[in-house]
């Protein structure tokens, strides 16, 4: 291969480059040549291959004067996904060999000596210096640091360690407000203990009742540097840990070589042992009967975190800066840890009764007319739908606040939502987090407002996604909330724009398709093919009546095409705004914005980011924020900034109502604000059994209850068993949507005669325990009790549980065990100790603390039990829609435990209100025969519970109703019914009325074409 060089060493010298021979620096290009642009530290330097495939070798001197060794990169040919200038960005800083850094080595680090401590009980202080020589391994050692204790509450202790000069970056208050100490806390009455050691300083935490050490950092040097912390604490041997998300790999994690990395990432597939789209750095550590505590670090940095055994068992912050923020958290339970962490996190928003409904979406819709035949198939079917949703296709050429003008023309899309409505149905479209910089109002206003990303030379930064060149929103602007509502006002306006019910936040991370650097996104755009050409239009729709829906929707009945778009593109009008702050190069008003003078591109530390530099296929690191903040610190939490503001302009919307939305990128406390869908993952029998690890990560454990997958699987073809499968155990999701990418089959439940059954099945079951699962959530919203619960949670002691993660307790009482295999239809489930009944037979069964095999479960039918202890309110009958199910009267189930006793409760309200005039909290009791109901009883409603129903060893013994909801009441049973003595051994067979094998390919009912 041949280069065509014009190089010059002074001109590598100016760019910052030194050429090593493999090629040369270009000051000029050629006609033909292919160009990219290498940016470091503010140096540009042009290169150029004559074609082919080609090879170089750089070495860059930013001007820190240290050395970075770029290693090997490829430039592929034209076929290449990569395209153009991005390739050099992508190949080269996807190496792993990417920086190798001329210092010593982390085991030389001195460490900190402790001076100064005074100890004033409830608060310890200290001032930490430097123990010996500097080792500078990935930036240069801090000389000087402060400790801070403090025992915030009885189960809690804070301990910061952070720069004396307090200029490295730590979160913005705005952003996550930190815990206050409740007044004075007595160190002798907490549950933790904090001690010290002075030289070489470290610290460690442990539980007073025992005395047993839950966190020591003496297992190695603490290194605190410009751009890299290191912590490492002891842990006891084969240790049982959960949480440091968001990934796909094991809930139990693993303790022997692994590392789980922190950088929020477009993460297409959701591949294990990656970082994906969210960072939570919590953990939960269970140690039997001993206890369990948790540890969040409270830093928004990239990191890694390591865990292993080959020097002791140990785990190892590895941090792009930041400071070390801990909480400690005593337990000793791990509901009391999740409790206690949800005082740090927030507690959940509380959701609209009608989010717990059944949603239905697809990218690749084509059209409006697509859309309402969805709608239509699924009513057909006889499957209720809660709530329609719209992928990007509805946006003209995939440009945010847009109408398809040919696609979905405004008029029709506002009868489709009025036939939704009409019917007590819901619509949700998604927006983005990057808008099209093109001529067009949503650019516009936001340019006249100044609330774009800049560059330091006050630049706008641009990347590329689905619309082709884009900007991005600065989140800190103090314009941008208001453009944003702007935005939401006119587009969403409920008479005359979509008028929707939720909302969908995506792409978030922020994802940006080209590559760093990302010298020309318009190139990139163009040869990437975005925004990718749309499907042909069908003027008039499909030609196929669509039955109930609107005239206008009806074969002939929008003939006037060419009109109604140009009143579809007229819609994006502009609207007057208010006056606002102008913009200015920064606000460096806030504190702790970071340090000057770092490298905010290639950190001497790398992270194992799967898409490779920090920067890469997202914003660059070293954008700057309005605040004075730079993207480099704040990347993890940036799609959070995006759904809270959305959050805020829905609110604007309708200040009434509780906003129902559902994002990607999440982090710290995100949960007090939207909900969570897992992302784009794979229609695999892996990820659908991983998908219940999923749900319980951020239910149970980062506070982020709303949770749920794309039942099915968004990318590739799913099967009508994994589907039928798939569809039962998304009934026992809090969240609940069926999503397939453009390039997948459809995937609506009513395709397959299996999913159809499953589907019709598995609302059913989970509307009547709507109610159920609507108390639990509204008691996660305020307690922080989580409502699902991993079997250890219910069993701290029984060590067969600590690893389980394909079983689930929904709720506090049903535990649910799905069929995992393909084409199984058995399967293997862990019965802890206890009395449980059957919930298809109702019939009491005996857990002995034992592993059972179940058969003969139909693809249609999932096993479940019912744990004894519990009283179940469940509505007598299921519905279409959550509005005619709120009309249904209630019956209890009561499942006495072996002693006879069993509890629940039952929350009401009307469903939708942020501000609750009135509401029910019911308590129900039983006890050896005696059954009562109690409570606060402040909801009107002329809904009763139409019969209780006792569960025991000899059957079920029903008293009918009806009982009003309106007051106390009681009532004796009579005879020997009452659950306790010994229940009859568990056979293991299964009694699953449905469909138990494949019916073929053709759905049971005819449906429209598509």
């Amino acid at each position: 291969m041949t280069w065509d060089c014009a190089g010059s060493e002074a001109w590598c010298a100016r760019g910052s480059f030194k050429c090593l021979g493999t090629a040369e620096c270009l000051p000029s290009l050629g006609r033909g040549a292919r160009q990219a642009t290498w940016h470091d530290g503010g140096h540009v330097g042009p290169w150029r291959a004559a074609g082919g495939v080609h090879s170089i070798k750089v070495h860059v001197l930013p001007r820190a004067q240290k050395k970075y060794t770029l290693a090997a990169f490829t430039m592929l040919g034209k076929g290449s996904v990569l395209l153009g200038s991005a390739l050099f960005g992508a190949a080269a800083l996807a190496s792993s060999d990417l920086v190798t850094r001329q210092a010593g080595e982390l085991d030389a680090c001195p460490g900190y000596a402790a001076s100064n401590v005074v100890d004033e009980g409830g608060r310890v202080t200290a001032d930490l210096a430097l123990a010996g020589t500097a080792c500078n391994v990935y930036g240069d050692d801090l000389t000087d640091l402060k400790l801070e204790v403090e025992y915030q509450t009885e189960n809690r202790i804070h301990v910061k360690i952070y720069d004396a000069a307090e200029q490295v970056f730590q979160i913005q208050e705005s952003v996550w407000p930190r815990p206050q100490s409740e007044g004075d806390v007595d160190p002798a009455s907490s549950a933790l203990v904090f001690t010290h050691t002075a030289n070489p300083f470290s610290f460690a935490i442990s539980r007073r009742e025992t005395n047993e050490t839950l966190f020591d950092s003496s297992a190695a040097s603490l290194v605190f540097e410009t751009q890299y912390l290191r912590l490492r604490t002891r842990l006891p041997e084969s240790p049982n840990l959960y949480g440091l998300g968001e990934s796909t790999d094991d809930f139990h994690l693993n303790t022997t070589n692994y590392t789980r990395t922190l950088w929020n990432r477009d993460a297409y597939g959701t591949p294990p042992g990656t970082n994906l789209y969210g960072s939570h750095p919590i953990y939960f550590d269970h140690r039997g009967e001993n206890g369990t505590h948790g540890v969040f670090l409270a830093s928004s940095q990239g990191m890694d975190i390591k865990i292993d055994d080959t020097d002791g068992q140990f785990l190892e912050y590895n941090t792009l800066g930041g400071i070390i923020d801990l909480y400690f958290l005593a337990g000793p339970s791990p509901k009391d840890v999740a409790v206690q962490y949800s005082e740090l996190s927030g507690k959940a928003a509380m959701m609209p009764y009608w989010g717990f409904g059944f949603h239905q979406c697809k990218y690749g819709y084509r059209d409006v007319w697509e859309v309402a035949e969805v709608v239509a198939n699924y009513t057909k079917a006889g499957i209720p739908l809660e709530t329609m949703w719209t992928d990007i296709d509805y946006m003209e050429l995939r440009r945010l606040f847009t109408l398809d003008p040919e696609r979905y023309p405004l008029e029709l899309v506002r009868d489709m939502i009025s036939y939704l409505h009409e019917r007590q149905q819901h619509y949700i479209v998604m927006v983005n987090s990057a808008v099209w910089a093109g001529d067009n109002d949503v650019y516009n206003e936001g340019v006249e407002q100044n609330v774009w990303q800049v560059r330091e030379n006050g630049s706008e930064y641009q990347g590329a996604v689905w619309p082709g060149p884009t900007v991005f929103p600065d989140w800190f602007h103090p314009n941008t909330q208001a453009y944003w509502n702007s935005q939401f006002e006119k587009f969403f306006d409920p008479a005359t724009g979509v008028d929707i019910d939720g909302l969908w936040n995506d792409m978030n991370e922020p994802a940006n398709f080209c590559p760093y650097p990302c010298a020309d996104p318009v190139a990139y755009s163009e040869e990437s093919k975005n925004p990718p050409e749309p499907p042909p239009v069908r003027p008039g729709g499909p030609g196929r009546e669509i039955p109930g829906f609107p005239a206008s929707l009806q074969p002939g009945g929008y003939s006037n095409a060419s009109k109604r778009g140009l009143e579809s593109r007229q819609f994006n009008k502009k609207m007057s705004m208010p006056a606002l702050n102008a913009r200015q190069s920064s606000n460096q008003t806030a504190k702790y914005l970071g340090l000057s003078g770092r490298d905010l591109i290639n950190p001497g530390y790398e992270i194992q980011n799967a898409a490779g530099s920090i920067s890469n296929k997202t914003m660059d690191t070293d954008i700057r924020n309005h605040d004075g903040s730079y993207h480099y610190d704040i990347h993890n939490f940036w799609g959070s900034l995006m759904s809270i503001a959305s959050r805020e302009s829905m609110l604007q919307r309708r200040p009434e109502r509780r906003p129902f939305l559902i994002t990607r990128s999440t982090f710290v406390g995100l949960g007090k604000y939207v909900g969570k869908w897992l992302g784009d993952n794979v229609s695999t029998w892996e990820q659908y059994r991983f998908s219940i690890a999923g749900i319980l990560n951020f239910a149970s454990i980062y506070q982020i209850p709303m949770v749920g997958p794309d039942v099915c699987g968004f990318a590739g073809n799913t099967t009508e068993t994994l589907c039928a499968r798939w569809g039962m155990l998304s009934a026992f999701y809090p969240f609940m949507r069926n999503h397939a990418g453009d390039t997948s089959i459809y995937q609506e439940f009513y395709r397959w005669p299996l999913t159809t059954s499953a589907a019709k099945k598995g609302i059913a079951i989970r509307y009547r325990l709507l109610d159920y699962i609507y108390t639990a959530f509204h008691r996660q919203s305020t307690t922080g009790l989580p409502l699902l619960n991993p079997l250890f949670f219910h069993y701290p002691e029984d060590k067969n549980t600590f690893a389980i993660e394909h079983q689930f307790f929904y709720g506090d009482d049903i535990l649910v065990s799905p069929v995992l295999e393909e084409n199984s239809t058995s399967v293997s489930i862990y019965l802890p100790s206890g009395v449980f009944y059957d919930w298809w037979t109702l019939e009491q069964v005996q857990g002995k603390g034992s592993w059972i095999n179940l058969t003969d479960v139909a693809f249609d039918s999932i096993p479940l039990h019912i744990r004894g202890g519990a009283i179940l309110a469940l509505r007598a009958d299921g519905a279409n829609t959550t509005a005619e199910l709120r009309k249904q009267d209630f019956v209890l189930w009561i499942a006495p435990n072996s002693t006879g006793q069993a509890s629940g409760s039952l929350y009401l309200d009307d469903g939708d209100s942020i501000d609750q005039p009135a509401v029910s909290d019911i308590l129900f009791s039983y006890d050896n025969g005696a059954f009562a109901m109690s409570g606060t009883f402040g909801f009107q409603t002329d809904l009763a519970v139409k019969n209780i129903t006792l569960l025991g060893p000899k059957g079920q013994h029903t008293l009918q109703g009806p009982v009003p909801l309106t007051g106390e009441y009681s009532v004796k049973f009579d005879g020997d019914l009452t659950g306790g003595g010994s229940p009859p051994q568990f056979e293991g067979k299964a009694a699953r009325k449905g469909v138990g094998a494949l019916a073929g390919v053709v759905a049971g009912v005819a449906m429209l074409g598509l």
